[in-house]
């Protein structure tokens, strides 16, 4: 299972996850597929609503995956996610100040919400880098402090916009930073789409750099890497991705730190094998999560960052509990 082998399984289950997912619950059967009504509510519920949620889940799932394996190869720590340097944070900053003024409606053919949220994302990107160059360095070290500390000044600031907001504004924060995949129509897993998928090549192409990050910067330097560009090539990439995906779906937690580090015990630490079993498990993961927080509890829906978080809290202890063991990959 610790080779190529393992990957058309991934591939299978997941084509399996988006093929069921659209179909559980109340109100859709095969027929709206393959015979769909203009009019028809089974026809609208299965293409506008349920079709459209299960790819944003898919696309979202496998961005947030790939990032938290990068993270984890950057940091060389399994318990890294795509929300150490303060990306959420910052998307959420965007949005929840977003919704304090009432900003709504659309602009350039975007959400202006989700405009509002990416700038936030970009800003604490900005912040995490500048802050990195300060020290004349692009150390891990550095990074990660640069994102913690931007990370605590952005909550800070979401706490006083909603100290400071209304009833109503307050609840809308509230039910953001849970996360959710409510969208209907299919421009917003394209809009997903455009950015992870491009990134998701990128990194396939970068698995070599990702191998000599993971077994340690020395070995890289003497293959005649260029560390501290590749990591902030990579830093870039990414977090641009997070970024886009937060602010979409907004902050869906755990995702980026259990699978890639699940499919690390299955195919391996070499990230050939590595990307696309997370890419794929990433998605079929979320996909089921928010399959389970949709039907679960039925006629209420559960957020599925709440879901997400159900599961990660105790896949995180166990990380933190487990003996520790020097990880490898393929060179």
């Amino acid at each position: 299972m610790k080779r190529f082998g393992a990957l058309p399984v991934f591939a299978l289950v997941s084509l399996a996850v988006l093929a069921a997912a659209p179909l559980v619950g109340g109100g859709v059967s095969l027929d709206v597929v393959f015979h769909p009504l203009p009019r028809d509510p089974a026809s609208m519920i299965f293409w506008q609503i349920r079709l459209p949620r299960v790819l944003l889940g898919w696309v979202a799932g496998a961005g947030l995956a790939a990032a938290g394996m990068v993270f984890q190869a950057i940091f060389r720590n399994s318990l890294a996610t795509p929300y150490t340097l303060g990306v959420s944070a910052g998307a959420s900053l965007g949005a929840a100040l977003g919704m304090r003024l009432g900003l709504g409606g659309l602009l350039l053919g975007f959400s202006v919400m989700n405009l509002s949220a990416m700038a936030g994302a970009l800003i604490a990107i900005g912040l995490v880098y500048g802050l990195t160059r300060l020290r004349r360095e692009c150390s891990t070290a550095t990074m990660l402090l640069a994102g913690v500390a931007v990370n605590f000044l952005f909550a800070s600031l979401i706490l006083l916009i909603q100290y400071s907001a209304d009833f109503y504004d307050t609840f809308r924060i509230l039910r953001w930073l849970m996360g959710g995949l409510e969208m209907v129509g299919f421009s917003a897993p394209l809009r997903a789409l455009i950015v992870v998928a491009p990134v998701a090549l990128v990194l396939a192409l970068m698995s070599f750099e990702l191998n000599l990050l993971t077994i340690g910067e020395e070995l890289a330097i003497s293959r005649g890497m260029a560390v501290a560009r590749v990591r902030s090539v990579l830093f870039f990439l990414v977090s641009l991705m997070v970024g886009v995906v937060v602010s979409i779906c907004g902050p869906i937690g755990f995702v980026g730190l259990m699978c890639p580090h699940i499919c690390r015990l299955i195919v391996g630490a070499d990230h050939r094998r590595l990307l696309p079993a997370t890419l794929l498990f990433g998605g079929a993961f979320l996909v089921v999560c928010d399959t389970a927080a949709r039907t679960l509890f039925a006629p209420t829906e559960l957020p599925v960052g709440i879901f997400t978080s159900l599961l990660g809290g105790p896949f995180f202890l166990w990380l933190l509990l487990k003996p520790s063991r020097a990880g490898t990959a393929a060179v």
